[in-house]
């Protein structure tokens, strides 16, 4: 998303009485506008520009009009002046009311009888609201416009950073060739052009220099501004592909499509993909997956809490959601995890919030559908009934993955990856070898039907019993952990059932076709190698819970 002169200029010919601009960047907005309503080129007819605060009143060119300091003072100042002119609100969104202080009904009442005024007068007029908070009294929905001010592009903020470096001629960038400059930049791109400034500022005092070791004091000063929208959260991850066990299908479409945004991809005309809903059964991997994609990718991943997106206030939840893409955008290429997205989407179908969660939704899925920035969605859900069917077209997302339950092989590679991870003592691996093959094979076995978490756990439990007892760890603990674990697989049977039936027509297997056709030879070996498992449990006196 770019900033549009034209469309602008367009909606202050075409006589918009009501123009609202929600940026914090109001200094920045400013410029912008008069940079249109003075070119002759882009509006015809130039035009004064006034600015109005709470604080300082009208003032035209940094002079006071003198007694308009009160709103009622202000629209009637507007209603009677002669001139070409564009009017310029800080803040006015304090009138139009929140959930603590209804809208001022005077004011609302007055904007409104000043709209014929605004359209039919000989002289032109408009009215911009710029405000860092997207407020709209139901009475005034029809005659005001949103135009969209999007973050500083990465031209912008180089122009900054220069000016910057011209400044403070006491800072040593002698090591700081252009190339480390785009990288600043990149890094500083989801940011205000204030932010930008203060992140850069702060590279520069850490230690009297700018250089490309700066990124990092760039890159954490951006996560704690996107932490503080409460809708994005900067994900730190160091998942690589190979924490991933099993899903062979699933990370081979990924590895494929790494770097399609690069100069290099553009020479086979290649697309940036657009992202993949990964459904399936709890707990075998969709979470860590995208965790593991912002390693294998080397790209910032940002999880949207839709949850947060929602507001009490006539509009806001819309304008949230707006935000939460202009800052994805900003940031791109990026990544865009969406966990859960069902649990966000479930009032969709309802009419309990005026239509809130479908507007969201469309806004959303409409984005999905024509979006040009190279944004990544990857989509998690567990509950697939509860998804909308539009959600699933064709054209959303590039792929629809189903996780199932692990094969034989996949529970092989989950053990492997664990066991790897956890058994690095020698004292604690005394008895048993973490990379011992005939017992990751057995383990494979004893735990049919088990899901990805479960088995880490298995492995945990099973270390928690060595450490009780300061001893090293057994095969009987993993044998023990194994007969206490309940699976879901039989705990939410029939859920299960009903989600492969969905995928089984719907859906692409995120294992590979091997995996798949081993686990389906062996079943018959594994069918037996349970009853012996479930013979011996027996031959102890069945079930036993030793916690």
């Amino acid at each position: 998303m770019q900033t549009n002169p034209k469309k602008l200029s367009h909606l202050l010919r075409a006589r918009f009485p009501y123009i609202y601009i929600s940026t914090y960047e109001e200094d920045r907005a400013t410029k912008f506008i008069k940079s249109v309503v003075t070119d002759e080129k882009q509006i015809k007819f130039p035009r004064e520009v006034f600015i109005w605060t709470q604080a300082l009143g009208l003032r035209n060119n940094g002079k006071e009009i003198a007694n308009v300091t009160t709103p009622n003072k202000l629209i009637d100042f507007i209603e009677k002046y002669e001139k070409d002119s564009i009017f310029i609100l800080y803040d006015f969104h304090v009138f139009f009311g929140c959930r603590q202080k209804p809208a001022d009904p005077v004011i609302v009442r007055s904007l409104r009888d000043l709209i014929p005024t605004l359209k039919t007068s000989n002289v032109r007029k408009n009215i911009i609201f710029i405000s860092p908070e997207l407020t709209i009294p139901d009475s005034l929905q029809k005659d005001i416009v949103i135009y969209d001010f999007p973050l500083p592009k990465m031209e912008e903020i180089k122009e900054r950073l220069n000016r910057m470096i011209a400044t403070n001629k006491r800072i040593d960038t002698s090591t700081l060739e252009e190339e480390d400059k785009d990288k600043l930049c990149k890094a500083a791109l989801g940011l205000t052009m204030q932010e930008a400034e203060n992140a850069f500022a702060l590279a520069m005092v850490n230690d009297g220099t700018l250089d490309k070791n700066d990124i990092n004091i760039i890159l954490e000063e951006k996560m704690q501004v996107i932490r503080k929208t409460g809708m994005l959260e900067y994900v730190q991850s160091d998942l690589t592909i190979n924490d991933i066990g099993g899903l062979d299908n699933l990370k081979k479409w990924l590895l494929k499509r790494n770097n399609s945004w690069s100069e290099k991809a553009k020479k086979y005309c290649i697309p940036s993909p657009k992202g993949v809903l990964v459904t399936g059964i709890p707990g075998c991997g969709k979470s860590l997956t995208a965790k593991a994609m912002s390693t294998i990718w080397q790209l910032p991943l940002l999880r949207l809490d839709l949850g947060k997106i929602f507001s009490g206030i006539v509009g806001s939840s819309e304008e949230n959601m707006r935000k939460a893409i202009a800052t994805v955008e900003a940031v791109a290429p990026s990544i865009l995890w969406v966990d859960e997205i069902e649990k966000g989407l479930n009032g969709v179908s309802s009419s309990n919030d005026s239509g809130v969660s479908s507007r969201i939704f469309g806004t959303f899925l409409t984005w999905m559908q024509e979006k040009t920035a190279p944004v990544f969605v990857i989509a998690t859900a567990n509950n697939i009934s509860q998804l909308p069917p539009e959600l699933l077209r064709k054209g959303r997302f590039d792929e629809i993955f189903f996780v199932d339950l692990p094969t034989l092989k996949e529970r092989e590679e989950i053990f492997r990856v664990h066991l790897l991870k956890r058994l690095k003592d020698k004292e604690v691996c005394a008895k048993i070898k973490p990379d011992d093959e005939e017992m990751i094979k057995k383990l494979a076995v004893m735990t049919e039907g088990f899901i990805g978490s479960e088995i880490e756990q298995v492995v945990i439990s099973a270390l928690c019993d060595a450490f009780f007892e300061s001893r090293a760890l057994e095969f009987s603990d993993f044998e023990k952990a194994i007969a206490n674990t309940v699976p879901l697989s039989k705990t939410q049977q029939e859920q299960i059932l009903a989600i492969r039936d969905w995928a089984n027509i719907r859906a692409v297997s995120a294992s590979s076709k091997a995996s798949v056709e081993t686990y389906k030879e062996i079943k018959e070996e594994n069918v037996a190698a349970k009853k012996e498992q479930q013979d011996v449990t027996s031959s102890r006196g069945g079930r036993r819970l030793d916690v």
